[in-house]
């Protein structure tokens, strides 16, 4: 879970911390629609984050590492971020296609009949207009930081992801717990497990990139940090709360064998 640049702190006098406890929110209270839940995200060979000369440039960055798109904070892939997973929700993406300039198009809902129309090239799935649709799973999650403070992100697995989405859902569902009255075996909510993300290399005879490596930490075992997590649900789930926006954001990279897109 480490960040790689870590700000100094200072030890704040009693005085000035009865001050912050007395006007705690004052003025930084905002409606809930004027804030973006930020995405990390692994940084891919292409990813601008690790040109020095892009304005976008983390320091100290390297291939492999994960990112705060929001506040560019860096953590290493080794070490990882230590995340509460709290809501997923499956999205539809349109992308102009990289050999036309690229560029995020939009969400398309999925109940649109557009879905049902779309055509396929390899690996790629190309809708009527010539654009390319881009199934993404959106995790919602509390990532905990070293000192225990949380914070809401958006871990999104688009492509070769995808399939370490599958095996995280499938390792979730399986959880048990034992009821200590009767015995029996209860699947524990999903706001009550942690789970550590770490990124691993992947390749094939066109290319190499970085995945999601998934390892279960264990039971959530304090009630407030539990009741924090069921909140950021409920708030995803009634549409309080909703992901940064894509803008910007390109099509992900050629496609590689047997659909091994590394975004």
């Amino acid at each position: 879970m480490g960040a790689v640049a870590k700000k100094k702190s200072a030890e704040l006098s009693t005085d000035v911390m009865d001050d912050i406890l007395e006007f705690a929110g004052e003025g930084a209270a905002f409606d809930s629609s004027e804030m973006q839940i930020p995405f990390v995200r692994i940084l891919q060979a292409m990813s601008p984050q690790l040109n020095k000369r892009e304005a976008s440039h983390i320091k100290g960055s390297e291939q492999g590492d994960l990112f705060n798109n929001v506040t560019m904070e860096l953590f290493t892939g080794e070490d990882g971020v230590t995340v509460i997973p709290c809501y997923q929700t499956v999205k539809y993406l349109e992308f102009v296609p990289r050999d036309q300039g690229g560029g995020f198009q939009g969400e398309i809902a999925a109940t649109d009949p557009v879905l049902q129309q779309t055509s396929r090239s390899g690996s790629k799935e190309i809708l009527p207009n010539g654009n390319e649709l881009v199934k993404s799973d959106q995790h919602f999650c509390l990532l905990i930081g070293e000192d225990g403070i949380t914070q809401p992100v958006v871990i999104d697995m688009k492509s070769s992801q995808l399939k370490v989405s599958r095996r995280w859902k499938t390792q979730i569902a399986m959880q048990k717990v034992k009821h200590p009255k009767t015995g029996q075996m209860v699947l524990p909510p999903l706001f009550a497990t942690i789970w550590k993300f770490s990124t691993v290399e992947e390749s094939n005879d066109q290319g190499t990139w970085f995945n999601y490596q998934i390892e279960k930490v264990g039971l959530v075992d304090s009630r407030d940090l539990m009741l924090e997590a069921k909140a950021f649900r409920d708030s995803v789930a009634a549409g309080e709360v909703k992901a940064a926006p894509e803008e910007g954001a390109s099509t992900p990279t050629p496609p590689l064998k047997d659909d091994e897109i590394p975004f």
